[in-house]
């Protein structure tokens, strides 16, 4: 069986750059409609590369209001929900401030929280739907000044899970997606090609992954050849965790 999303609504969040952009063409190489979203305050638009884009900030409850009526407004029905922006902020726990901790639960956790309680309903009325929740490794192991970050993905997997029970009897399917260490833009920012190196020393595969292979993992789960996988968490990093 071929996968086709023709016909589909996908809703990508942070997609509009690494892994989610990822994901975004991913969808769209597919023939789905997808709409993602972005941080920045452009005005709505349609681009050349078949994707809509829309302002939204997670952690404000009047940019949710608004993208939510934009969606419900222009589409009749979202089959697919990416949960994928998310920020971090490296700090040990005496030192990280209260805000930064607010701000990454709010976005992290609350806000594929608030996604899913608003798109689940339409879902549910018409018994379809995926629903796929990136991660991360840290949601599972962590390392030091990781409290805020390993706390979000942990809660972002609790949540995969507890969703996809409810949701089950609806024929809603519901998974996380954890990546290791990915080849972004991010990644290559934060640390130098010698900090790169050694953390390709560390993965069994002696690689980083590629985002590409993010999203074809996320485009199985979401597809129609996908019909019993639900409440996981696929770890997706070359088998470093397993070392």
């Amino acid at each position: 069986m071929q996968i086709d999303f023709a016909g589909k609504n996908v809703v990508v969040t942070g997609g509009s750059r690494g892994i989610g952009e990822a994901i975004s063409r991913a969808f769209v190489e597919v023939n789905a409609n997808v709409i993602c979203t972005s941080t920045q305050e452009a005005k709505k638009q349609r681009s050349n590369d078949g994707i809509i884009y829309l302002p939204l900030n997670l952690s404000e409850e009047k940019s949710l209001a608004k993208f939510f009526d934009s969606v419900d407004s222009e589409f009749n029905k979202v089959d697919i929900l990416i949960n994928n922006a998310g920020i971090n902020k490296i700090n040990r726990i005496d030192e990280i401030s209260i805000k930064d901790w607010k701000a990454i639960i709010d976005v992290n956790l609350s806000g594929p929280f608030k996604m899913i309680h608003h798109f689940s309903k339409n879902m549910i009325s018409r018994k379809y739907g995926k629903i796929v929740n990136i991660a991360s490794i840290f949601g599972s192991i962590t390392k030091e000044k990781r409290a805020a970050y390993t706390s979000s993905k942990a809660g972002l997997i609790g949540l995969t899970k507890t969703c996809a029970v409810d949701l089950a009897p609806f024929n809603i399917l519901v998974n996380s997606v954890s990546p290791g260490f990915i080849n972004t833009e991010l990644t290559r920012t934060i640390l130098s090609p010698a900090g790169i190196e050694e953390l390709v020393s560390l993965v069994p595969m002696k690689r980083l992954g590629e985002v590409e292979e993010i999203a074809r993992l996320v485009l199985f789960l979401s597809s129609d050849l996908n019909t019993f996988i639900t409440g996981q968490n696929i770890t997706i990093d070359g088998g470093f965790v397993n070392i």
